[in-house]
C-alpha cells in the first residue's frame, strides 16, 4: 500500500492523518506541501478523485487568508491558482493510487485499508 499524504507542518488534521496511518501499521510518503506543491498531474489526479465531493472548490482552504483571490477565478484559473500557491490547499490531502480524500477523512481510509 502506497500512500502519500500532502501536508502542512501546522496542520493538525494532517498530523492525525499521519498517526491514522502509523497507528495501523501503513507506510507513508508525506510531502510537505508549502514547500514542495502537487505537480500538475498530481492535481489533476486528486481533483478527479474528489469530483463528487465539489471537485476543485473542494481543494481549496476557505480559511487561507488568500481564498478570496481563488473564489472568483474560472475553473482553469482555480488550477493555475493552487498550482501557483500551494498554501491554499486544504490539507492533508491523502491518495492511494487513483483516489484520494481532502481533510481529515477516517473512515474512508478504513475502507482503503480493506483493499489490502
Amino acid at each position: 500500500m502506497n500512500v502519500q499524504i500532502f501536508g502542512k507542518a501546522k496542520c493538525f488534521d494532517t498530523k492525525k492523518a499521519e498517526r491514522f496511518f502509523k497507528e495501523r501499521g501503513v507506510k507513508t510518503h508525506n510531502v510537505a506541501v508549502l514547500e514542495k506543491g502537487l505537480s500538475k498531474g498530481e492535481l489533476t489526479s486528486v481533483v478527479a478523485a474528489v469530483k463528487a465531493a465539489g471537485g476543485i472548490d473542494a481543494i481549496a482552504d476557505a480559511k487561507s487568508a488568500d481564498f478570496h483571490l481563488f473564489c472568483h477565478l474560472t475553473s482553469q484559473g482555480k488550477f493555475d491558482k493552487l498550482l501557483d500557491c500551494p498554501a491554499l490547499l486544504k490539507t492533508p490531502i491523502v491518495r492511494l493510487g487513483k483516489i484520494a480524500t481532502v481533510g481529515y477523512c477516517p473512515q474512508v481510509w478504513e475502507s482503503w485499508l480493506k483493499l489490502k
